[in-house]
């Protein structure tokens, strides 16, 4: 039978046990024993109790069950290893914030010791242990199977990674300190730093093992029995498993200078977070656990402290909670059934949303265009990327022809649409062309189909405006790649009623995207706020400043430096954005005649391929007599004092409810960071709001 030794310190125990919270959803750790050939496994299994919609999380009260648990494995002596797994599909995703938000002075530096202490038995209490990664495993979710003598995972697992910097932590439960010395500094830098500075990316679960996180992959549903079976040939010693040592020398440190140069592009210096994972990772080289663990400790404690912390927590809020419950959406009773949705077009935007609706739907979905070989191509588009995910083991072969047998091309708008629920318009961006597919559309839908536009800057009333029904017109506007950006604006017309509103939430929930209900507005938010952003940027371009000082000057608040975010979308739809939003807003939005010409000339960007300014396109830029330069500090601040004089404005207009749906517009649709907290937290700690309105937003 197990000792004592390691048992929770009394302190550590009494410590946890007064931060444990009612608005903790304890995830609890349910102990059986499963007998194989030579071995007892004691299996872990770790459960909330609620749907797949609401996955693990460890807080105190939760890490307390899970240390009972493993307490339990531990001092039994018929069980010879210990193995932690989670609900179907779920292993567990990462610390409950609630414990770091409502548990007072010291609940971080006893939330960080207790997971140490308790994901530590794991390693230290003299059994085997195997994480079975069975699904979505993030931040501590991942620590936890870290910490066990090997692992398993599931090869369609959607998402592993350790996201906290991207939140304004590091990760506190042992990730900065095992993953290089498990996989060395160069991949701890890319699953700690880099992926979640872009935008949060994870790993899937073939992704995950071919990085070394896991010692085997497994797929389908017996995944639970593969890995239980795997796990005892290696206790049998009929499987070994070979781990290479990693490189502690040039490699280590050429690893923390691509880290260092990651933070300072990605973050401008501006995060306390990413400064202090580089340190964490450069000293686990040398460091030994106990020391690792402690500075990890630390760290946390120091991060609590932060406002980039308090940033992160109100973005965390915004899109678990206000992402779910929609201001301003109707009740959700008066939203009508989609049982078949019609596509306007079969280009590439009109495609990925048939890819998205038939897999989210799984109804009938089909694409018109003008004539059939368009159409058939937009389908083979739709059934290649099907190919894709097979082939990823994301679906099965089942799923794959059922979903490729749902989409369908056609050029007969009559028997396209005539038994639709849902009709969108995926067309060119003209109102003229918009309103004559409406009413095209219109004479064929039953008088309850919704016709939704994806339209990014028209208005939705002037585009319904000549209808028979106007009242079923919304605009329905994604952001581009639709399958990954999470954001849908939900614009409401003049006419459009709330039967057609509740029904576009519905859908956009069914889709699994963050819906936000928008004024019918120019530009709606996010293009309005990057109109405006692009406009000041390209104002003081033309009035003297360099295009590489301007694009420095936003490292830590935009996605992507100004003339990249250009490129990006493309000049001709920037301009035209620009266009729309100075035809409404003349006084201040300012379309840039170098942009004008960088179209006309067909340019695709203002970036080379060797990542310098294209010297033709230098030549279209303006060249003022008495050119004004500014720094980069200049250039940033006038251009936030822009940005919040125009969300100042969209809240006067009601475009928006509240300042928390313009920030959880901009994180989710234009990727700006949660540690700033959006757009209007950052305006309002910078000084910015006062500055430009004489108060802040919130």
């Amino acid at each position: 039978m197990s000792d004592n030794t390691h048992e929770l310190s009394a302190d550590l125990r009494a410590r946890a046990e007064a931060i444990v919270s009612e608005a903790e959803r304890v995830t609890r750790a349910h102990l059986r024993k499963v007998a194989l050939p030579g071995v007892t496994f004691g299996l872990i299994t770790l459960d909330n109790g609620e749907d797949h919609t609401k996955p693990n999380t460890f807080g105190p009260g939760s890490l307390l069950e899970l240390d009972k648990a493993i307490d339990a494995a531990l001092a039994d002596d018929t069980i010879q290893a210990i193995a932690v797994t989670g609900k179907p599909f779920i292993l567990a995703a990462g610390a409950d914030l609630t414990s770091i938000q409502g548990g007072g002075p010291g609940a971080v530096r006893t939330v960080a010791e207790l997971g140490h202490a308790v994901f530590r038995k794991l390693q230290d209490g003299g059994k085997p242990s195997f994480g079975l990664i069975n699904g979505l495993a993030l931040g501590g979710g991942l620590e936890v199977a870290l910490h066990c003598t090997y692992r398993t995972v599931m090869d369609s697992a959607p998402a592993l990674g350790l996201p906290e910097v991207m939140l304004g932590l590091v990760p506190g439960w042992g990730g900065a300190y095992l993953v290089p010395n498990l996989l060395g500094a160069d991949k701890a830098v890319t699953l700690i730093l880099e992926n979640p500075l872009n935008q949060g990316k994870t790993l899937g679960g073939q992704a995950a093992y071919e990085m070394g996180l896991a010692d085997a992959v497994f797929g389908g549903a017996d995944f639970l029995e593969q890995s239980l079976l795997w796990a005892a040939a290696v206790l049998r010693g009929e499987i070994q498993v070979h781990r290479a040592d990693p490189d502690r020398g040039e490699a280590w440190d050429a690893a923390i200078e691509r880290a260092r140069q990651i933070v300072a592009s990605k973050t401008g210096g501006g995060s306390p977070a990413a400064r202090k994972a580089v340190e964490l990772i450069s000293a686990a080289r040398d460091t030994d656990r106990d020391a690792g663990f402690a500075a990890e400790d630390d760290a946390l404690e120091e991060m609590s402290e932060t406002p980039e912390l308090l940033a992160s927590l109100y973005a965390f809020d915004l899109v678990q909670k206000r992402a779910k419950r929609p201001a301003g959406a109707p009740d959700k009773s008066l939203a009508r059934p989609v049982t078949k949705v019609g596509i306007v077009g079969a280009g590439l935007m009109a495609s990925q949303l048939a890819l998205l609706f038939v897999r989210r739907l799984e109804v009938p979905v089909v694409l018109t265009d003008l004539d059939q070989e368009r159409a058939d191509k937009g389908v083979a588009y739709v059934h290649a990327e099907i190919d894709k995910l097979l082939a990823k083991g994301r679906i099965n072969q089942d799923k794959a022809n059922r979903h490729k047998a749902l989409v369908t091309g056609e050029t007969d708008k009559q028997a396209a649409f005539g038994d639709a629920d849902f009709v969108i318009e995926a067309v060119f961006e003209e109102m003229a062309i918009k309103k004559t597919v409406f009413a095209d559309v219109e004479k064929v839908v039953s008088a309850e189909c919704v016709l939704a536009t994806n339209t990014s800057s028209l208005s939705i009333t002037e585009m319904a405006a000549d209808l028979e029904h106007p009242e079923r017109v919304v605009g329905f506007h994604f952001f581009n790649p639709v399958a990954v950006m999470p954001l849908l604006e939900i614009v409401r017309g003049e006419r459009t009623d709330d039967a057609t509103l509740a029904t576009a939430f519905a859908t956009g929930r069914s889709l699994k995207k963050t819906s936000i209900l928008v004024k019918d507005s120019p530009s709606f938010i996010v293009n309005r706020l990057l109109g405006r952003f692009m406009g000041e940027v390209g104002r003081i371009v033309d009035e003297g400043t360099p295009v590489e000082v301007a694009d420095s000057a936003f490292a830590g608040i935009a996605p992507m430096p100004p003339f990249m975010l250009l490129s990006l979308v493309g000049p001709a739809i920037a301009l035209h954005n620009n266009e729309t939003l100075a035809g409404a807003f003349p006084d201040r939005f300012y379309v840039s005649p170098a942009l004008r010409r960088v179209v006309e000339a067909r340019k695709p960007g203002y970036y080379g391929p060797d990542g310098s300014i294209d010297p033709s396109v230098a030549e279209l830029l303006e060249k003022p007599e008495q050119p004004v330069v500014l720094t980069a500090e200049e250039v940033r601040e006038k251009t936030l004092v822009g940005l919040a004089e125009e969300a100042r404005l969209m809240l006067d207009e009601g475009v928006v409810a509240a300042p928390e749906d313009i920030d959880l517009a901009m994180i989710t649709g234009a990727g700006f960071s949660f540690w700033n907290g959006g757009l209007t937290f950052l305006l309002d700690v910078s000084g910015v709001s006062e500055k430009a309105n004489g108060k802040r937003f919130h």
